[in-house]
């Protein structure tokens, strides 16, 4: 019955994301990942129920289906990160699943009365077959989940080097959606079709519930993470990029595993920015952001600011990355807070709510405020107030 539900929601899912418009090869991809999962709970379903009987040919088609989940979910997040790949390096991503298929192509052959008993006997005669793709399936879900969940990363770090406000574009949900496929691989050691397929299901019911909070995934409302920023798509000939105001296009300096550029790599030792000129450049954005408080933007980008000061997004990443050893995200918020921690303390301001002063000062929703507040000063924001003794207006 449970998976009688998940293929019933599934279908719905899929029927729903292509209706949507403007469907980009992201909404391409998760189609593709919805019809598989539907194929897979049909066929599953078909067995369960018996009905399987009926359509004997059908056996063992769905085995091999789990090495296709693996490849679904990092294409799709490839996709939603602005990571590009050439065709033929997608289609290398699915030769594990056409050699299994290959793999047990004896038993396809048999007759469908032969087909029946093999099922009815768990297997009897291909159970060597049958572990070897268990391990197969197991190793391919586990390494996807681990590259995907590598990618999302790798995208965190790109956005931290280029924007003040990444709640639009971080991808978090994605996260949980990396989770929730992972959770499968684990139900598969507890040998039982029932859980997991019932894993199966409960994790198409969590991309309908992300696909109707996240603004866009089943609807054309917004674009991908990498197209509402800004920052071009990333190819393995290219490096990323971003697309000014202007229309000019900016390298991404080198990222290290923290989110800040790579400080002792060669790309660095080639930009050509002595430490003294980099000095220079830091006192200068220190005495535009005192002057202008241009932090206040709560969409300010890395590539805007180097536009204000003169140089170009790399010189000016490199010297918040050397001098103020932080990623221009982190600059930008430890600003943020510095700013909201002199105003709150004004007699002027204590008529207003702690959220309009987060938003004053740049941040564009409390959960990013807190966040940020919490890593600069090691303390909430209504534990700093207490500290200080700023009774602030309650929520109104």
């Amino acid at each position: 019955m449970l998976s009688l539900i998940g293929l019933t929601i599934t279908f719905f899912l899929a029927v729903v994301l292509w209706g949507k418009q403007h469907k980009t090869r992201a909404d391409y991809v998760l189609l593709g990942l919805l019809v598989l999962i539907g194929i897979h709970l049909a066929l599953y379903y078909s067995v369960a129920s018996g009905r399987y009987l009926r359509f004997p040919y059908l056996l063992g088609a769905e085995i091999p289906l789990p090495l296709a989940y693996g490849p679904l979910l990092y294409l799709y997040t490839s996709e939603l990160t602005g990571h590009e790949m050439k065709p033929r390096h997608r289609f290398l991503h699915f030769v594990p699943i056409m050699l299994a298929y290959f793999f047990i192509l004896p038993f396809y052959l048999l007759t469908p009365g032969r087909k029946i008993e093999v099922y009815q006997h768990e297997g009897e005669g291909f159970r060597d077959r049958q572990l070897l793709l268990l391990v197969a399936i197991v190793l391919s879900g586990t390494l996807y989940a681990l590259f995907s969940w590598l990618r999302l990363q790798k995208h965190r770090s790109r956005i931290d080097a280029r924007f003040s406000n990444t709640e639009k574009i971080n991808l978090v949900w994605l996260r949980y959606l990396i989770a929730g496929i992972s959770v499968i691989w684990l139900t598969i050691f507890l040998d039982d079709e029932a859980y997991i397929f019932g894993a199966v299901v409960m994790f198409v019911c969590f991309i309908g519930y992300f696909g109707i909070r996240q603004t866009g995934i089943f609807t054309g409302q917004s674009g991908l993470a990498w197209e509402q920023a800004g920052v071009a798509r990333e190819t393995a000939v290219a490096p990323p990029a971003a697309v000014g105001a202007a229309g000019s296009r900016e390298i991404i300096p080198e990222l290290d595993d923290t989110g800040q550029e790579a400080v002792g790599k060669p790309k660095y030792a080639r930009s050509g920015l002595s430490r003294e000129v980099a000095l220079v450049m830091y006192q200068n954005l220190e005495d535009l952001m005192a002057r202008e408080r241009l932090f206040t933007d709560p969409e300010l980008t890395l590539v805007q600011l180097s536009e204000r000061l003169g140089t170009n997004a790399n010189h000016l990443s490199q010297v918040i990355n050397m001098i103020g050893n932080k990623s221009f995200y982190d600059y930008i918020n430890a600003l943020r807070i510095a700013e909201f921690t002199r105003i709150a303390g004004s007699d002027e301001n204590q008529k207003y709510t702690l959220l309009h002063l987060a938003l004053e000062c740049g941040f564009n929703s409390k959960t990013s405020f807190n966040r940020n507040f919490k890593k600069h000063t090691g303390l909430s924001p209504s534990e700093f107030l207490a500290q200080q003794d700023i009774h602030l207006p309650p929520k109104e």
